[in-house]
């Protein structure tokens, strides 16, 4: 039978600082999503027009948001680091178990910082949004789903090198 993971605890940190966990302020994270690059063909003489599907994906926005203002955040602010978005998953479907680890370790910038409408009724959440995404490895209970880095160029789908063919033709 097929896993049936549920999210059930998440956390965010600067993956070389483990001691700046953000478990019991953070409310949601947001695991970049994929979205391959296509190149649109539309000829005259053809019957309808095609996206065709790149070996590259577009520039993933991954974001998180905090309750309470987030004072630590600001360091480093705009310059690219290393993060851990962590999850803790429960195979719900009979014969599951135990939690399982959940890793998104990410490269980039944080380059966005939007705080909610203050109200002294409820804590004030602000969502902290990376740009400069250059690296993203995404994992459930050690397998690895995703991963790709722009500066190796390698974009892996459940182990499948979607970049080879293309480096091995550029003779790298």
């Amino acid at each position: 039978m097929q896993p049936f993971y549920m999210l059930t605890a998440v956390d965010v940190r600067r993956a070389t600082e483990p001691e700046t966990s953000r478990a019991t302020t953070i409310s949601k994270l947001s695991i970049p999503s994929l979205s391959f690059a296509t190149a649109s063909h539309n000829p005259g003489g053809s019957v309808m027009a095609v996206d065709f599907t790149q070996p590259r994906l577009e520039a993933p926005e991954p974001k998180f948001e905090a309750k309470g203002i987030d004072i630590e955040i600001f360091r480093g602010m705009g310059q690219r680091e290393r993060w851990v978005f962590a999850g803790a998953y429960v195979n719900k479907a009979p014969g599951g178990g135990r939690p399982v680890p959940g890793r998104c370790i990410i490269e980039g910038a944080i380059t966005g910082w939007e705080p909610d409408d203050s109200d002294p009724a409820e804590f004030q959440g602000c969502t902290h949004t990376f740009k400069e995404v250059t690296h993203i490895a995404f994992s459930i209970d050690g397998r690895e789903l995703f991963y790709v880095d722009v500066f190796e160029r390698v974009l892996r789908v459940d182990g499948t090198d979607m970049f080879e063919d293309q480096r091995r033709a550029l003779g790298i």
